[in-house]
């Protein structure tokens, strides 16, 4: 196995780990700016921040390596997406983010997902991420972690909200890029 499937497998690990933290973290807190912040969150959003800085590092070593595999083409985007997903869930459980915004991201996720395989299904080609999709997932990462961390002057809600546009658009993005694939099949 390549560095880029280990990082990627790191990641998945990552999230039971990630999960374990927020769950049985305990209930030390401080205010800070009149924020209460969780000491087992913001562990948590550094268990979270290296599992999503593993996100960028694999793709990068991949690409700049040659190392690009069948494997790291499923498990990478998969990885990602079950690590924000668990984040989001978590975030709603806690009450940081809002119920809607988190079902619009998901449901998002899962239909770019099923379009990606069906483009390669009839393509033969991998759907790459465009800007707008690169965008919205450093913005939905950056949101979990400021989140986790207390949301001080609501740095977090601002770039949730940013995520849910970017996250809105980049989904219109890919299907209006792609619809060519359902001509003749409705």
């Amino acid at each position: 196995m390549n560095l880029p499937n280990k990082l990627t497998v790191f990641r998945i690990i990552l999230i039971p780990v990630f999960m374990l933290i927020v769950i049985f973290g305990g209930d030390a807190k401080v205010e800070v700016f009149g924020s209460t912040i969780y000491w087992n969150l913001v562990i948590a959003a550094v268990v979270f921040a290296i599992a999503s800085y593993t996100d960028w590092l694999d793709g990068h070593i991949a690409r700049a390596r040659g190392l690009v595999t069948n494997f790291g083409k499923f498990a990478d985007p998969m990885a990602d997406k079950m690590l924000t997903m668990t984040a989001f869930i978590f975030l709603v459980e806690l009450d940081l983010a809002p119920a809607w915004i988190v079902a619009i991201i998901v449901c998002r996720e899962l239909a770019v997902t099923g379009l990606r395989l069906i483009v390669v299904e009839n393509n033969g080609k991998v759907m790459a991420a465009k800007m707008p999709g690169k965008i919205k997932t450093t913005c939905q990462m950056l949101s979990i972690i400021f989140l986790l961390c207390g949301d001080l002057f609501h740095i977090g809600t601002i770039l949730l909200w940013v995520a849910l546009i970017f996250t809105i658009y980049s989904g219109y993005d890919y299907f209006h890029s792609s619809w060519d694939v359902f001509k003749g099949s409705m």
